[in-house]
């Protein structure tokens, strides 16, 4: 009774009444949903539930856009999901959902949440000391479900059996107006989850939508609460920023926003200390980035790690120059080691990705080699694409190369007697290596 009551007197109370758009006025056309996430939803209804188009696809719907990925909210349980479809799988330990295997798509399929507040025991919902959801399984029904999402533009539910859109937080209005405003008390809904506060960026980049002042307020405050995610976890949360097609935007609001030296405190050194070599360097591997994914070209993130940690290594290379004899090749590999080992406080980076980042820079050492048989060798190897891009964004940055990746951008392309021509240019501007010729001893005289 006494949660009931502090539920009515709460600030800003739950409407417990929707706002119901008809087909003919929200716009959507079935034709652009998938048709799997529609035969998701029809089954369920069909088996007797609730269920309901919701969050990004219905929003890029009504924007007029074209997503690719389509969720589904249901009221019933996971386990109950299952019994419905034979190739469905409950994953998720934290925030149980379902995966059902439609052919090749996989829709993801939701029960409607409940207040956490309300949770029976701690096998449905756990907090941390700092407010951190991190167990939330307690279920509802469409409207606290509603008020459990993370911004309004995101909490809109669309029934294909009617065609009408159902909107509990003013949602509809917030993309009329384009802003971006998260549901709830601001303050609460970032502890509960400090992810939201990177959604907040990647939304406002990818929509070019304005932050209202309520949920702008407190990101920077609690910008430190992303100490307390998982690596792994914020691992995937780089991806979907620096992989949204908006990655410069985006990389300039992490720094605006205190949130980038929690996600690459080297690159946010960078930004602090305005060197501008450096920095253009982080910014046009984000620009690039977006540019690629524009084309329909492949990003990979271990491109992306290599460029935003390589002002760091640069620097721990010199700084190890001063202090240990060694080659080159020696000074990289210890001072990749310390520069990785710092990233991986915050962020994982998985081994697929790690390997190619390494390879990539142990190859910007080798790429003005260029003597012998090495250019051939180079142009065979696996990651000499990658790391060839890497070194036209260094000399796009400003970096001080010596027309090198114009010598490689030639020689990939040119004729067998152009190459010669331009491995023989290479020779002349190496410097000549001197040997020192061993000294002669002179014979020892022979005193007797």
């Amino acid at each position: 009774m006494l949660k009931k009551l502090k539920k009515l007197f709460r600030p800003n109370t739950k409407p417990l009444t929707a706002t119901r758009v008809s087909g003919r006025e929200n716009g959507i056309d079935k034709r652009d949903i998938s048709h799997n996430a529609l035969k998701v939803i029809e089954l369920l209804q069909d088996a007797g539930w609730q269920a309901y188009l919701v969050g990004g696809g219905v929003r890029d719907l009504l924007l007029g856009g074209h997503p690719k990925d389509f969720d589904v909210a249901t009221d019933a349980t996971p386990e109950q999901v299952q019994k419905v479809f034979r190739r469905a799988r409950i994953i998720g330990r934290r925030f149980k959902i379902v995966h059902v295997r439609m052919g090749r798509e996989v829709i993801e399929v939701t029960t409607f949440r409940g207040s956490h507040e309300e949770a029976s025991g701690k096998q449905h919902a756990v907090q941390s000391d700092k407010g951190i959801l991190l167990r939330d399984n307690v279920y509802g029904d469409l409207c606290s479900d509603a008020w459990r999402r993370d911004f309004s533009i995101n909490a809109l539910y669309y029934d294909p059996s009617d065609d009408s859109i159902v909107d509990y937080c003013n949602g509809l209005s917030a993309l009329k107006q384009k802003s971006l405003s998260i549901i709830g008390e601001p303050d609460a809904r970032y502890k509960e989850d400090p992810v939201r506060m990177l959604r907040a960026i990647r939304f406002m980049s990818k929509l070019g939508f304005s932050l209202d002042a309520a949920s702008e307020q407190p990101i920077r405050e609690h910008s430190d609460y992303l100490l307390e995610i998982p690596p792994a976890r914020l691992f995937e949360e780089v991806l979907k920023l620096f992989m949204s097609g908006r990655a410069e935007a985006i990389l300039e609001q992490l720094h605006h926003y205190h949130l980038l030296e929690h996600l690459f405190p080297a690159a946010a050194d960078v930004f602090n200390r305005d060197e501008s070599q450096a920095k253009r360097l982080l910014l046009c591997a984000a620009a690039n980035t977006d540019e690629r994914l524009a084309q329909g070209k492949r990003v990979t993130p271990a491109f992306i790690y290599a460029a935003f940690l390589w002002p760091r290594l640069q620097q721990q290379m010199q700084a190890l120059r001063s202090q240990h004899r060694g080659g080159e090749q020696e000074l990289l590999n210890k001072a990749a080691t310390g520069v990785i080992s710092e990233q991986l406080q915050r962020t994982a980076i998985p081994k697929r990705f790690l390997i190619p980042m390494r390879e990539i820079w142990t190859l910007q050492l080798r790429l003005p080699r260029r003597d012998g048989r090495r250019a051939y060798t180079l142009l065979e190897h696996p990651r000499f694409r990658a790391a060839y891009d890497f070194l036209l964004l260094r000399e796009q940055s400003g970096e001080e190369l010596g027309q090198l990746g114009h010598w490689w951008t030639e020689f990939q392309v040119a004729s067998e007697e152009r190459r010669q021509a331009l491995l023989e240019s290479a020779r002349n501007s190496q410097a000549p290596r001197k040997r020192k010729r061993p000294r002669r001893r002179k014979p020892a005289k022979n005193n007797d």
